[in-house]
């Protein structure tokens, strides 16, 4: 007998997966202007009422896979760990999806598309960057009432940690000047971001050695 209804969970989630799936290598493929929902519903094997209901239409679409990257690492800050080794795991998975060359190749179709379709832009922050700054702004307000970290401004701590960990080669990879960072890469780059942002560059006892 066959059974009439609405799919079960894992089956709605198999079915957006696989729609998320085909949306991000369709973005990487045609850009964002280009492609059609058509060709997207036709590639998921979806209906195109299926994604305007789960999404609301394209650039809805394109923010949910911008989101899903910033899963891999918006949720991976546990406050039960000490505050230095919580920053170290997400910093790392933090540059381990950042430096990915299908997000650098998203970055590079948002910056050349956002002027003619202002959505993009909105859903890639919204979805992306601003998610992640509130999550570590949250995750600093909890250190702070701990009495762990100095009361600054909390969004201004999270946007100076984030800063150290993109750091000056972000552009670097944008134009294609030097190749995604290895896992050790990562691992260095992490240690030190955290270490500047955590104790600062100025030694406890400063010595002079320009003095005569």
């Amino acid at each position: 007998m066959v059974k009439c209804g609405r799919p079960c969970k894992g089956d709605e989630q198999l079915s957006r997966d696989r729609l998320l799936d085909s949306a991000r290598q369709l973005f990487l493929e045609y850009s964002y202007g280009n492609l059609t929902m058509e060709t997207i519903a036709k590639d998921a094997h979806v209906s195109l009422r299926t994604i305007y209901s789960q999404f609301g239409g394209k650039a809805g679409l394109f923010g949910a896979v911008i989101r899903r990257y910033s899963d891999q690492f918006v949720g991976t800050l546990a406050r039960d760990k000490p505050l230095e080794e919580a920053l170290l795991t997400f910093a790392r998975q933090f540059l381990q999806s950042m430096t990915l060359p299908e997000i650098i190749r998203i970055r590079a179709i948002l910056i050349a598309e956002s002027p003619r379709f202002p959505e993009l832009a909105l859903q890639f922050y919204e979805q992306g960057p601003r998610r992640t700054l509130n999550y570590l702004a949250e995750f600093f307000k909890f250190q702070q009432a701990a009495g762990r970290i100095a009361p600054f401004d909390a969004e201004f701590l999270a946007e100076q940690y984030l800063s150290l960990l993109r750091g000056e080669q972000y552009y670097r990879l944008q134009l294609g000047l030097e190749l995604p960072p290895c896992d050790a890469k990562i691992c260095d780059l992490a240690e030190q971001a955290t270490q500047l942002f955590l104790h600062g560059c100025l030694l406890a006892t400063p010595t002079d050695k320009t003095a005569p």
